[in-house]
Parts: C-alpha cells; structure tokens; sequence
C-alpha cells in the first residue's frame, strides 16, 4: 500500500511534470520585473527621447514631443522635446558638446497661454552626452499646446551656435 502512495505522489510520471511547472513559475517569476522595467523607460540607451512610455499605471504614462536632432558646424547636437505627465509639462533638451568650450545655454518652455519657463543650462566643455530640464508646471490646456526652444552659444554676447526647437502644432491645420 506504501508502494502505492509513492507512485501517485512521486511516481514516474510525476517528476518531468512538476519540473515543468517549477520551470514555468521561475520563467514567469523572472520576465515579470524586466517587462515593467522596459515600459517605464522613457528614453533610449543612448539618452535620446523615445515617444512614449506605456507603463502600467496611466498617470505615470509620459508623453513626449521632440523636434529633429540637429548639429551645428562647431560640433553642437542638440534635440528638444516637451513632455507631459501626470497634468505636468516640462521642456528637456538632450545635447552633445564636441565644441572643445563651455557654452552658454538657455532652454524655454511656451505654454498655450503665452508663459514662458526658462532655463539656464551648465554646459561643459567634456563630450559626454547631457540634458537640461525646465521645471515642471501644471498642464494649461492641451499638452501638445506646449514648445520648447533651446539656444546655445559661446557667451551672452557671441551668435547662436544652435536653435533647436520641439515640434509644435501647426495653427493653419496643415
């Protein structure tokens, strides 16, 4: 009877099901936390805006706006994206230094309403990429109502070496 009860609970067939099982939760166990953590990004890995962030819960959803990447002759790249999360708005421009000086930088955040938030960027003379960020406000209206523009140059009294916009809404609906 003792032999029995061994077959039913350990037989045979028992092993290679419950190793599959056992497989399945660990499986189960370790794509769960990698799923989450790739949708909240909001980025890529090389620190250039993604479009949109969809994690699990709405009011962490980010949306992000950018214009083109652009760079200037000195050695400038520079992208600028406004942002809206959670009945927030906010500018950010990702850029690149190559020029061999610090820079002078000022980023700007337009609202719908005529506001404006500015900035001053602390750019180095290192080549690393880097961001800057405005703060963020209340949402006034519609997100996409938002632009961002950054400026870069050598001092406050040298030529631009860079203007570097998001896309905005085009107002004749075009």
């Amino acid at each position: 009877m003792l032999r029995n009860h061994r077959s039913r609970a350990g037989g045979p067939g028992a092993g290679p099901l419950r190793t599959s099982a056992l497989a399945g939760l660990v499986a189960a166990a370790l794509l769960l936390p990698l799923g989450g953590a790739a949708a909240e990004q909001g980025v890529d890995r090389d620190g250039r805006a993604a479009s949109a962030s969809v994690p699990s819960s709405p009011d962490r959803i980010t949306l992000t706006r950018c214009g083109p990447e652009l760079a200037s002759p000195d050695g400038l790249e520079a992208q600028t994206c406004v942002l809206t999360r959670g009945g927030d708005t906010w500018a950010r421009v990702y850029y690149r230094n190559t020029t061999g000086d610090a820079l002078d930088a000022g980023l700007s955040l337009l609202g719908p309403d005529g506001r404006a938030v500015r900035t001053t960027c602390v750019t180095g003379a290192d080549d690393a990429p880097a961001t800057c960020e405005t703060p963020r406000e209340h949402t006034r209206g519609a997100g996409v109502a938002y632009t961002a523009v950054s400026e870069f140059a050598r001092g406050a009294d040298e030529p631009l070496l860079l203007r570097s916009t998001s896309n905005s809404a085009d107002m004749n609906g075009s």
